[in-house]
């Protein structure tokens, strides 16, 4: 399956392909087109006109609604995903990997399609998914996250480019690297960072204004806890490569976590609360700990230092670089092809 493929990849536009900063769903579409296109097939990336990529770009959206507060965002979604489908017969096989609104149009189109979901904001999107399971393959981000409702075509994680990261030489303060929001638990990592008496850097969007005015912003000192905004891809080398550990203390099932396998991929390990698929990527006491309490946080900053930074690199190389993940869907799309011939 090569070149003679021809495949419609749907990115959300709520940031540019690849993202400057933040942007997950948006970071995973940059790297499986870039990865599909590098096998030889014909990729046509749906995305903002911003977007950077190898691929045939075709966009409506100027730039991203979240860069652009001009921008509505419902109606460039829509004119967004009207554009993919208006053009299917082209395609082989669409990727969506927008979200749940995509799902309303595959009735409409002859072309098969595969859904990369990307985690349930809420059971309330559910009705969505379950009304077009007949038509679309369902791919899950972890086995945490495949809802019982539904059925799957795989379960595939995600993986990143690891000639991007390279290992670091560590001991240098705690970090947090993600959205600022209660789910994310970055007022946890500061408390355990101040009872452990580390340093802790801050990075990420500011998503939840409130609660960084009332839980974050009063304990930074540019000392002990520092925040240094977003943080695009050339400077994550740099922020994990030198930390002691990362801290994902999170306060929801996460679906995946970018951020925990690029600390890993610089050999920093990982301290994150045993929830959604963090058991999946953290192997304990290998390339970092699994937590329920502060209380085994603590423990677990006072134990990294005894994990070897080149082990907890290696733990990710092959399980969650970019070449797998590209192997995983085309196997997928394989699949899909042939159930629609037959």
């Amino acid at each position: 399956m090569s070149a003679e493929l021809k495949v419609a990849m749907l990115a959300p536009i709520s940031w540019r392909v690849p993202p400057r900063h933040y942007g997950p769903w948006e970071q995973f579409v940059s790297l499986l087109t870039e990865g599909l296109v590098a096998r030889g097939v014909d990729v046509t990336l749906f995305a903002t006109a911003d977007s950077i990529t190898s691929a045939r770009l075709v966009a409506v959206a100027p730039t991203g609604y979240s860069e652009d507060a001009s921008l509505d965002p419902k109606v460039w979604e829509s004119l967004h995903i009207a554009r993919l489908f208006e053009s299917s017969a082209e395609f082989d096989l669409i990727h969506n990997s927008f979200d749940f609104l995509p799902l309303t149009f595959t009735r409409l189109v002859d072309t098969p399609v595969v859904t990369t979901i990307h985690g349930f904001a809420s059971d309330a999107t559910l009705p969505v998914y379950l009304e077009y399971s007949d038509r679309v393959g369902y791919v899950a981000i972890s086995e945490a996250d495949r809802h019982p409702a539904l059925r799957y075509a795989a379960t595939i994680h995600h993986g990143i480019d690891m000639t991007a990261f390279e290992l670091g030489s560590g001991g240098g303060p705690l970090v947090f690297l993600g959205r600022i929001h209660p789910d994310k638990g970055t007022a946890t990592a500061i408390e355990v960072a101040h009872q452990v008496g580390v340093p802790l850097v801050i990075a990420g969007i500011i998503q939840d204004r409130e609660y960084f005015e009332r839980f974050v912003e009063p304990r930074l000192d540019g000392v002990r806890v520092s925040y240094v905004g977003p943080v695009g891809p050339a400077d994550r080398q740099r922020l994990l490569g030198g930390a002691s550990a990362l801290l994902h203390l999170i306060d929801f099932d996460e679906p995946f976590g970018f951020s925990v396998v690029e600390a890993m991929a610089c050999g920093t390990p990982v301290i994150a609360n045993a929830r959604g698929s963090m058991p999946e990527i953290i192997q304990q006491g290998v390339n970092g700990f699994l937590v329920g309490t502060v209380d085994e946080a603590l423990a677990a900053v006072a134990d990294v230092g005894h994990l070897d930074r080149a082990q907890v690199r290696d733990s990710v190389v092959d399980s969650f670089g970019v070449g797998r993940m590209v192997d995983d869907y085309m196997r997928v799309y394989r699949q899909m092809l042939t159930d629609a011939h037959s």
